[in-house]
This record gives C-alpha cells, structure tokens and sequence, in this order.
C-alpha cells in the first residue's frame, strides 16, 4: 500500500511539474483580458466615466480617468502577452489599491467584507506574477531565452536576484 501511495504521489508530482507554466500563463491571459476590457470602454467615453468619477468622489477626474483607462489597456495587453510583466504589474496594483481605497473600502463593514471585494484580490494577484514572473509561455522568457543565447549568458540568472 505504502508502495502505491508513494508511485501515486511520484506521478502527480511529475504531472504538476509539466504543467507549472500553465497558472501563470492562465492568470496573465485572464487578468489581461478582464483589464483590457474594463480599461477600453474608459478610453473610449471619457466623458460618461468622467460622471461616474465625480459621482465616485474621485479627485482630479479627468485625469484620473485617463490614467486609470489607459493603465488597465495597456497593462491587460502586456499581460496576455507576458511582455514587461513585472513593470506592467506595478501601476495595476496602483490602480487596484487607489480603487480599493477610494470607491471599494466604502462597501466593507469589517475584515469579511473586505475579503470579499475583487479588488484586494486583483491587486494580490498582480503582486504575485510581478514577484514570481510571467512563466515560462510569455515574451518576456523568450527575449530572455534569446538575449541568453545571442550574448552567452545561458547559464545565468537573467532577472533574478540572487540570495547570500
């Protein structure tokens, strides 16, 4: 019994490591997506989100709005496609904390609510490909890939930081 159980563990070991590269990929194609959808239709009636700014008490509307809308476009696009992945993340999580803090925080009574609201969840995701990077399906491993080969840097670490 003991003998089965460890093979089966050796098996689903083995299978989730042949498919690490999925989640990542899964959550940029995700993500980017559902931004680049909720950023374009800002772009493209600013003056109807604009209201809804105002309504929202947001500060500096306007602007707000065009940062906001061309930060969820632009960022969504590089996400689906893995390119500056981890810069990329850095305004989004902006975005989401701005969002949380001025619209979202107002609908939470208490820590379950919070929790609750997509959001935090947003912005923690995002935190997690910017540490951990876009995976091995994205341009940004294959400019890596080729910047190794083309400049002899194949065994190196390109992009990580490297622990005493």
């Amino acid at each position: 019994m003991k003998k089965a159980v460890g093979l089966l563990a050796n098996v689903l070991l083995s299978v989730a490591g042949w498919i690490q590269w999925l989640p990542p990929l899964l959550i940029r194609v995700f993500l980017g997506y559902l931004f680049f959808e909720s950023g374009l239709p800002k772009i493209e009636r600013v003056a109807d989100f604009t209201k809804v700014f105002v309504g929202w008490g947001i500060p500096y509307p306007h602007l707000s709005l065009l940062l906001v809308g061309y930060t969820e476009t632009v960022g969504g696009l590089l996400l689906i496609v893995g390119l500056v992945t981890r810069i990329a993340c850095i305004p989004l999580i902006i975005d989401m904390a701005v969002a949380t803090a001025t619209v979202q925080i107002k609908e939470a009574n208490g820590f379950a609510d919070f929790v609750a609201l997509d959001d935090p969840l947003y912005m923690l995701t995002f935190f997690w490909l910017m540490v951990s990077g876009p995976g091995l399906v994205s341009l940004d491993f294959f400019i890596k890939r080729w910047i190794g080969v083309h400049f002899g840097l194949l065994n190196s670490r390109l992009g990580e930081v490297q622990l005493p």
